[in-house]
């Protein structure tokens, strides 16, 4: 079972080919961090262009990487949302016009969906597990439980902690994309010459809020302007870690109550390569006898390979989508959540 991955939810424009023996057989991502880069974030309508631009040259690169034509493939997968509206439909459509054209089945798959079974692609992770999802615009504790079997224990009530880094980062002056700059910014500062808050911290349940540390790293500067911006940035980041692996040791508890024999921390999404992070996890679960489980770093960014992964996954259980699925802005993973009350934007 083959099936062509298409991801264009925000500024990756992907392609890959993945089949059900977990080999990935072609991955092509181009990123316009460098249309970005002059704005300090991502602009919709200039994403929206780079993907029209691009997406046809990337997945013929892909199907030629994989050597097969297109009518060895058993279905096209691409991303129908969450995400800016514009690219998720260029990807979507796109999508269409193969599974059409090709008469094979189109598997409209949820961007959250893709990360959340990642792990099952790199490491034939068995259901259930845990899975911590932190990106630009996504953060979020969500117990993975089966195949379209997603049960949301914690999210952002205010902004995504991906977004609180570039934020920072914007702030000290280290350019964009802000995630890699403040982890090498953090690496030559010492975490302890400055004082910032712990949102959340020590609160019951699993739920997220980084707009206050943004905050205070604004005043922080605004009254110490002669403070190292390294020392900042290392203060920044270890209140980050702080605050995710409170929240993950109570979402911990609250999957081993479910499913005590639940073994498995995943850490997804494109704030995963922040190694900081990763060590702080990694404490956690030897801590809790678990094992934490983090995909290679190319495959935590956006990527088509977990979007065609996703899609074998979905294929072989039958759930195929109409060409008439459409393009969404919004879609929670888990469909029974509550939507939080100042997190309009997030999906």
């Amino acid at each position: 079972m083959i099936v062509l991955g298409i991801e264009s939810s925000c500024d990756e424009t992907a392609a890959a080919v993945v089949d059900d023996a977990r080999r990935i057989r072609s991955n092509i991502v181009l990123s316009q961090v460098a249309e970005h880069r002059p704005y300090g974030g991502v602009v919709p309508e200039i994403a929206a262009r780079a993907h029209v631009e691009h997406i046809d040259g990337l997945i013929a690169r892909a199907m030629a990487e994989a050597k097969l034509k297109f009518s060895d493939l058993d279905g096209v997968a691409a991303t129908a949302g969450p995400g800016l509206i514009g690219g998720v439909m260029v990807g979507l459509v796109t999508g269409k016009a193969i599974a059409a054209a090709i008469r094979k089945p189109l598997l409209a798959i949820n961007h959250l969906e893709g990360h959340a079974l990642t792990a099952r692609l790199t490491d034939d992770l068995a259901f259930p597990y845990l899975l911590l999802l932190v990106s630009g615009g996504h953060c979020q504790l969500v117990l993975i439980e089966g195949l379209a079997q997603y049960r949301r224990l914690g999210t952002t009530i205010d902004d995504a902690v991906g977004e609180a880094f570039d934020k920072t980062a914007k702030m000290l002056g280290l350019g964009y994309p802000g995630g890699p700059a403040v982890q090498a910014a953090a690496e030559r500062g010492d975490a302890a010459a400055v004082t910032l808050p712990r949102p959340m911290l020590g609160r019951e349940g699993c739920d997220f809020s980084f707009s206050g540390l943004k905050t205070a790293v604004r005043r922080l500067l605004e009254n110490n302007p002669d403070l190292a911006i390294e020392d900042v940035a290392a203060g920044f980041q270890a209140a980050v870690g702080d605050v995710v692996v409170d929240r993950a040791g109570n979402a911990v508890l609250m999957a081993q109550e479910k499913h005590p024999s639940l073994s498995h921390l995943v850490i997804a999404g494109g704030v995963a390569a922040n190694s900081h992070l990763r060590q702080r996890l990694d404490a956690l679960c030897r801590e809790r006898g678990l094992t934490l489980t983090a995909p290679p770093v190319d495959l935590c960014t956006d990527n088509g390979a977990m979007i065609a992964w996703a899609g074998v996954e979905r294929l072989r259980a039958g759930l195929t989508d109409g060409l008439d699925t459409p393009a969404l802005a919004r879609w929670p993973l888990d469909p029974d959540a509550k939507p939080m009350p100042f997190a309009g934007k997030k999906a």
